[in-house]
């Protein structure tokens, strides 16, 4: 009786609550310039950032810099979510800062009006998004420019979004083991973001972390958007192995998993699409093959 009962309520229920969701999700990661480009190339993605994308069941679509505001809006229209990856960029006037501008105004235009898009800022990425909230550089320098560092949450982080589906035991060796890597020179100190109206309005801070001297955010999401940011590299841990501060444990391997696979559920709530399938596979990063670095900071990276 009670399983025909649950047949029935299975069946009253509207169509669109058991569909309504993206299994084929498609996220744009920014590229950006370097002054390390190979010749008639104008920018770069490191491909862990793709494979951290890949590892969760989405796939990438590379979004270039230098490009009209008509083509980032249909590529907007077309994608299920963004990714501000890290990096060496000025914040202001590169051709990642206009793309991340333009990509940012966009998804705050399109979550206002009911259409869920999510974004995700990386180091520089974190940066540029603090930057474009407050319309002020808030950067401070600290001591971080290769170090793992334990989760110094600010709250119970199931409370929040992004660590809402982790495992309890993974959240606490991620609070015990120094498995989030931190490689940059700016931070936005703890005092700054509270000091500054349009970021603690903006976002609710995940976690904290300090130089010993300094402290500093190092993950938040915001309130009212699905629009979220790390100061440390989630991806990173899995798929980069020339650098020695980059955690590669157990538990450091399951905080990439499990940050990609919160992202790309976000985006799955997206329901963009490319306008023909000829469209989307000639957009697709499969059309780009990386190259080995042997040495450098990343593995393989893709030019463009």
């Amino acid at each position: 009786m009670l399983v025909l009962l649950l047949c029935l309520l299975s069946a009253s229920l509207p169509a669109h609550s058991l569909v309504e969701r993206n299994d084929a999700p498609i996220i744009g990661i920014l590229t950006q310039e370097t002054s390390r480009l190979p010749p008639n190339m104008t920018s770069y993605l490191a491909a862990s950032y793709v494979k951290y994308v890949e590892s969760a069941g989405g796939r990438v679509v590379p979004i270039t810099i230098y490009q009209s505001l008509e083509h980032y809006t249909s590529l907007f229209n077309s994608l299920n979510g963004v990714i501000f990856p890290g990096g060496a960029s000025n914040l202001i006037t590169s051709g990642y800062a206009r793309s991340a501008k333009i990509f940012y105004q966009l998804a705050l235009e399109a979550n206002t009006r009911g259409d869920y898009f999510p974004i995700w800022g990386t180091c520089l990425g974190f940066e540029e998004l603090t930057y474009l909230t407050s319309g002020r550089l808030l950067l401070s320098l600290t001591n971080t420019r290769g170090i793992p560092l334990p989760m110094v949450f600010t709250n119970d982080p199931r409370q929040s979004r992004m660590f809402g589906g982790f495992p309890p035991d993974l959240l606490d060796d991620m609070a015990a083991e120094p498995i989030s890597a931190h490689v940059h020179k700016w931070s936005v100190t703890s005092d700054v973001f509270e000091n500054s109206t349009e970021l603690n309005m903006f976002y609710r801070v995940l976690s904290v972390n300090s130089d010993e001297t300094t402290e500093f955010v190092s993950t938040m999401e915001a309130y009212d958007y699905p629009i979220y940011a790390t100061q440390w590299h989630p991806e990173k841990n899995a798929f980069e192995w020339t650098r020695d501060y980059i955690p590669h444990s157990p538990n450091a391997i399951k905080t990439t998993f499990f940050m990609a696979d919160f992202f790309v559920n976000e985006a799955k709530k997206n329901f963009h699409k490319f306008s023909s399938e000829e469209e989307e596979r000639d957009a697709l990063i499969y059309n780009y093959t990386p190259l080995y670095t042997n040495g450098s900071a990343f593995e393989q990276v893709y030019y463009f």
